[in-house]
Order: structure tokens, then C-alpha cells, then sequence
């Protein structure tokens, strides 16, 4: 992990800025497309790149399910929700948690959205085990605990990581940890003024290979190489828009 290299390539991009209006719309229409697809692409919805654009512009695709029409919609407006708290500077809270989580999940299983799970819950494929539903509020307090203490000391990307993985490993709801554990971790990328990082769907399996060998093992090093690798990825579209080299 080198966050040498990506500070350099933040100072390298707030030397452009504030960036043209028109730049910024373009790159945000275009990370957000690209997020919401791979981000529930990850989590097994069928929609391709196209479809979630369109989907999002309000057409109905055929062959394809409600829910999947949702999750898109959904995902969409949890991320302009979090890029609300980005302005706002908000601090990581299990309230912020659960409206997130209640956005994410909107008209596809409102019993549900915004309330921690009440079962115990396999990870499929997975060897890592989530704890109890019945430690859940211990275990999210103490993770908000360690968010304000210990986690201040440690570099944006890596503070970005650990809240990732760390959220996904309590797996405090039934469903949906997984979007909601990404859009954790760009909370934290943006507030620090580093670009969304998009975890591309073809990086699934050593996604969830880096998760479970930090969450049995201890061992954080291929989850934090694997990050800093799609936050230096994050920085290419402004290169190419900007006309420079990286």
C-alpha cells in the first residue's frame, strides 16, 4: 500500500482546482452511473452499465425485475443523500448508518431498511461468521467508538478501508451491508477530498477473498492493496478530462 503515491496524486489534482463547472458535471454523472452498476453488480443485480443508465433517466427494462429496477434508484439516491453529508463534514453515526441503510433498501423490504437484523446470518461463501444478532448495538457502538478514537490517527484511505471492512464484518443488517459498506467508505474518501473509489464488479472474487482473509486471519494487507489500488484508479477520469498526464 502506497499512500505516499496517492497524496501525491490528490495534491497533484487540488492544484486544478476548483475545477471547471462543466468537468465537475460530467465526472459526476459518470462516477455515479459507474458506482451504482458495480456496486450492485457486486451484489448479483443482472443490469448492465447501459441499463442502469437508462433506468436511472426513468425507462422500465424488460426481462428485468422490480427489485433490480430499485436497487438502482435506490442506490442512486444514497448517493446524492451522502454527498450531502460530504458537504455537511458529517462524523460516521449509526443514525447516518441506518439512513443510509433505509435508502438502500426503499420499497424493496421497508420491515427492514434502517433496523439491524434480528436473526443470525451466514455469509455465503464466506468462512468469516457475523456475530450474534443479539451484540449487535455493543458491537456498533464499539465500532463508532473505535471511528472516533483510534480511526482519526490513521490515513484517510486506510481510515476509508478499515470502516469498510469493519462495517461488513459486524454485518449489522439482514441484507445490504455490502452497498452500504462502499458508500462508508467514499463517505470517508470524500470527506478527506479524495474521489469516490469504484470497486469494478470483474474484482469481485478478490474482493471477497482480501474481506475474509482480514476477517479470519487479521491480516488487512491484500484488503488495503486492493483499495489503494481502485483510489489511485479514482483519479484517471479527471486526468483524462483535464487533458494531463497521470
Amino acid at each position: 500500500m502506497n499512500f505516499e503515491k496517492l497524496d501525491k496524486l490528490k495534491q497533484k489534482l487540488d492544484s486544478y482546482r476548483p475545477l471547471p463547472a462543466e468537468i465537475v458535471n460530467n465526472l459526476h454523472e459518470d462516477v455515479v452511473l459507474r458506482w451504482t452498476y458495480n456496486s450492485n453488480a457486486i451484489e448479483g443485480n443482472t443490469l448492465t452499465l447501459k441499463e442502469t443508465k437508462v433506468v436511472l433517466e426513468g425507462i422500465t427494462i424488460g426481462g428485468k425485475t422490480m427489485r433490480e429496477h430499485l436497487e438502482a434508484i435506490n442506490h442512486h439516491e444514497a448517493i446524492l443523500y451522502l454527498e450531502e453529508l460530504v458537504k455537511k463534514d458529517e462524523t460516521l453515526s449509526e443514525r447516518r448508518i441506518k439512513e443510509l441503510h433505509q435508502l438502500i433498501l426503499k420499497k424493496i423490504d421497508d420491515s427492514n431498511a434502517g433496523k439491524y437484523r434480528t436473526v443470525n446470518v451466514i455469509i455465503s461463501g464466506a468462512t468469516h461468521i457475523p456475530p450474534d444478532h443479539l451484540t449487535l448495538v455493543d458491537e456498533m457502538g464499539e465500532f463508532i467508538e473505535w471511528y472516533k478514537t483510534m480511526a482519526i490517527n490513521l490515513h484517510p484511505v486506510e481510515r476509508a478501508a478499515r470502516v469498510h471492512s469493519g462495517f461488513v464484518k459486524i454485518h449489522p443488517f439482514a441484507d445490504g451491508n455490502g452497498r452500504v459498506s462502499r458508500l462508508l467508505m467514499n463517505l470517508e474518501l470524500m470527506k478527506s477530498g479524495f474521489p469516490p473509489a469504484v470497486l469494478p464488479v470483474e474484482k469481485r472474487l478478490p474482493y471477497y477473498e482480501a474481506l475474509d482473509t482480514a476477517h479470519i486471519n487479521g491480516n488487512y494487507d491484500p484488503f488495503l492493496d486492493l483499495i489503494c489500488e481502485v483510489v489511485e484508479q479514482s483519479f484517471e477520469p479527471y486526468w483524462f478530462a483535464l487533458g494531463v498526464k497521470a
